[in-house]
This record gives structure tokens, sequence and C-alpha cells, in this order.
């Protein structure tokens, strides 16, 4: 089975074709022994004025043919590019993430938690830019107390959108 979708746009003209076979179920010697569809991934790319690029990925999946059709399993594919360009965007480039002189051990892995973990502790305060959001901490650094809960600090200029609170509760005396 095969799904094919073209598009223009951002100066470019991009194809994306995907095509299917199942695997065999007594399949012998394969590494993914849930494997139920072998997929190709064929990507043809030409922004305006430049050459044209083309690149063919091989995955599999344990989903069948019943499950996912191939137009299914293209934008699952494009999906989580999606967010996985927008997460590594935000890490390179605010945090310089590719940059890092760390190297050894599990340091690389745990100051990518951190770097992930500051991303959504601002996304959930409402930062729309998260780069003009961490200069302003660097720039006055007692807002991170704020960011994370410690005190009741000011909100960080023009970043975050202000929480919504409830007025205080009067008690009637008696």
């Amino acid at each position: 089975m095969a799904h094919t979708v073209s598009g223009t746009g951002h100066c470019r003209r991009e194809s994306r074709s995907v095509k299917t076979m199942a695997i065999a179920a007594n399949l012998g010697g394969i590494a993914f022994p849930q494997a139920r569809l072998a997929l190709r991934i064929h990507r043809r790319r030409q922004e305006n004025g430049k050459r044209q690029t083309r690149e063919t990925v091989y995955a599999v999946t344990s989903l069948d043919t019943h499950q996912a059709t191939p137009a299914d399993l293209g934008g699952y594919v494009r999906g989580h590019w999606e967010i996985e360009n927008s997460s590594h965007h935000v890490r390179d480039g605010v945090f310089v993430e590719d940059a890092s002189t760390v190297h050894t051990g599990t340091a690389p892995r745990a100051m990518a938690a951190l770097r992930n973990l500051a991303i959504g502790r601002l996304r959930l305060l409402g930062a729309d830019n998260i780069a003009k959001t961490t200069r302003a901490i660097r720039d006055a650094p007692q807002h991170a107390t704020w960011v994370w809960g410690i005190t009741d600090s000011p909100l960080l200029p023009g970043t975050l959108k202000p929480p919504r609170r409830s007025p205080p509760t009067r008690v009637a005396a008696q």
C-alpha cells in the first residue's frame, strides 16, 4: 500500500510518499519481534532557486494494516518530527545545547532533563516566548524564585500571562 502527498509553502516544494509492506509473523531473525509493518518514507524537497534534495528512511511499526493506513503512518511520522524539532529548536536555540561541553557519564542526560524541566515550567506558566523569558530571568535572577513558586515576586515583564487568582474570602464576624 502507498500514499503520496505534495505541497508548497515557506518558499519550497515538498513531496512525501509512504509505502508499507506487511511483515510475516513467522519471519525469523528480525530484530523487532513485534513488527507488523515495514515502511519506506521517501521525501523530496526543493527550495526556490536551490537543488532538489531527496531522502529515504525506513521504519517498522507494531501496527497492522487494518490499524493504520500509509496516510495515517505518514501523519504520525510528520507529527513526531514536528514535536521533536520544536523541542530541539528551543533547547539548542535558547540553551545552546549543541555547544555544551558536558560529555561524560550521565551528565548530558541530566542537563537535557533540566533544560526540558525549565522549558516545561515556563510553558506551564504561559510563557509565549521562551527566549525572551529566559533573558528576563538572566537579567533579574530574583524572578527565578517566582517561576519555581518559592515567592510571590512580580511577573516577568511582557513574557508571562498573569495567573487567574480569586479574591480572598472574607469571613464574617459572629
